[in-house]
């Protein structure tokens, strides 16, 4: 890896996450842990190697490592270190400076990254509490709020009031497209309905810096 032979802590950071896909990859690790494939999956533009190759200088740096499932799953996972997830304000706040950027590229947001994106675009002041599960392109998230801060992770949840189902990109267009109570195209509710419609219409695309 190349470094910036400076002392500042930006650049000593940068020289651990600053390469191209570095901060992507810790993007799809954030909510837990991911096989290569599904790593490829969530960016798709990363080639093979040079996704390869940034998970050997996180490991290197210690922000992500390998963990082996036990039978009869057995498969390896990626997942961040404790000093990995100290990097979670670090990508949450850079989400949301990026958010009003533009123009607005015309990819489709990962699943992992849209539950990242609802987390920095939650209205507090549009729902106070609930549980729910939202199952995205068949990849099930716990979604948790409380006191007006939403949480989120990979995986169900234990007794959701409400689940939602759907595609990342149907989501994205109903949440960020002023929901406003219409009902949602492409998307399925079960559960508690009014829950459920609260919460698709609990975000707004920032406006653009």
């Amino acid at each position: 890896m190349r470094s910036y032979q400076d002392p500042c802590g930006i650049a000593r950071a940068l020289d651990r996450v600053g390469e191209r896909w570095a901060l992507l990859v810790v993007r799809e690790l954030l909510l837990g842990p991911r096989r290569f494939t599904d790593l490829r999956a969530g960016l798709p533009s990363a080639s093979p190697n040079v996704l390869s190759q940034r998970l050997r200088e996180l490991e290197d740096a210690g922000v992500v490592q390998r963990r082996a499932l036990a039978p009869p799953v057995a498969a390896t996972v990626y997942e961040l270190t404790p000093r990995g997830r100290e990097l979670e304000p670090v990508i949450v706040s850079l989400a949301r400076w990026g958010s009003r950027a533009v123009p607005l590229p015309s990819g489709e947001l990962s699943p992992s990254a849209l539950m990242i994106a609802l987390r920095t675009t939650f209205d507090p002041g549009a729902l106070s509490r609930g549980r729910l599960a939202v199952v995205l392109d068949g990849e099930p998230f716990s979604v948790e709020i409380a006191c007006g801060a939403l949480s989120v992770a990979r995986g169900e949840p234990e007794a959701p009031d409400a689940t939602i189902t759907a595609t990342a990109r149907a989501l994205r267009a109903v949440v960020f497209a002023g929901f406003a109570g219409r009902e949602p195209r492409g998307v399925a509710i079960a559960g508690d309905a009014a829950l459920a419609t609260r919460f698709l219409g609990a975000f707004a695309r920032p406006a653009p810096a």
